[in-house]
């Protein structure tokens, strides 16, 4: 059975006290509530605080996670932190083109595969990221547009490989807007996205692969979402920072 992951992004946000804070709320509220065994939580802060989150993950039931890593191996590359640097940390999980990084940052496909590959160099599960912006859902190109980027960020991988993944289905239009895509339109980009990794490799890699929703996901609609067949969990924004609301999130499984 594949796992149920609600994944936490802090993005840039939080001093370290408050990170502590957070974190001491979220452990707390762990040791008081029993989750389904199927459901694993993964925390992503902000690289400052990624040892005290990977300390705190060793008593009690979430793996940290990174928000992002360089795609190259190491050298002279001023402010990149580079997968053996995760590695040492005992980072288990990390996200990889998010739809922040693809319209700030102006991340590829191409560069999308290349972190991909040293993450797995590397022991770290990538949590990748794809989905459409606005002007593409409203030109019905979302399939498209879905395709190329899980085509060209992944389809490089061995089966083996892609076992080791989590794809994270973002839609950009609905991400910090207040607007959130129906169940069934959450639905039918999952299982789009099911099908697709299906014909490249197979029933038992598709069938194991969880798939996140990440499109402003909460304590309301979280239940109704994650009800969909192909909707394996979320990738968690705002309601990340509060623990009670991430709990709730998790605990609706």
């Amino acid at each position: 059975m594949r796992k149920h992951i609600v994944a936490g992004n802090w993005k840039m946000n939080k001093t370290f006290e408050e990170a502590e804070e957070l974190i001491d709320n979220l452990m707390t509220a762990l040791e008081q509530t029993e989750l389904d065994k199927n459901t694993l939580m993964v925390v992503c802060p902000p690289f400052p605080y990624l040892e005290m989150c990977s300390e705190y993950s060793e008593d009690s039931y979430f793996m940290p996670g990174a928000q992002n890593v360089s795609d190259q191996e190491s050298g002279a590359y001023t402010g990149e932190v580079s997968a053996a640097m995760l590695q040492s940390l005992e980072i288990a999980y990390c996200i990889v083109g998010h739809s922040e990084r693809r319209a700030y940052y102006g991340e590829t496909d191409a560069i999308v595969a290349a972190k991909v590959n040293q993450l797995l160099a590397h022991d770290i599960r990538p949590i990748v990221c794809c989905g459409e912006v606005l002007e593409e859902r409203e030109a019905g190109k979302q399939l498209e547009v879905v395709e190329r980027q899980i085509r060209d960020g992944l389809f490089h991988l061995t089966a083996e490989q892609m076992g080791e993944v989590v794809i994270a289905y973002e839609p950009v239009w609905a991400i910090g807007t207040g607007k959130t895509a129906t169940p069934e339109q959450a639905q039918e980009i999952h299982a789009h996205i099911r099908n697709l990794v299906k014909k490249q490799y197979g029933d038992k890699v598709a069938d194991d692969l969880s798939i996140l929703y990440g499109g402003s996901c909460k304590p309301s609609n979280a239940r109704e979402i994650f009800a969909q067949p192909d909707v394996d969990g979320g990738l968690i924004g705002g309601a990340a920072l509060k623990a009670d609301d991430f709990m709730a999130i998790a605990k609706a499984f």
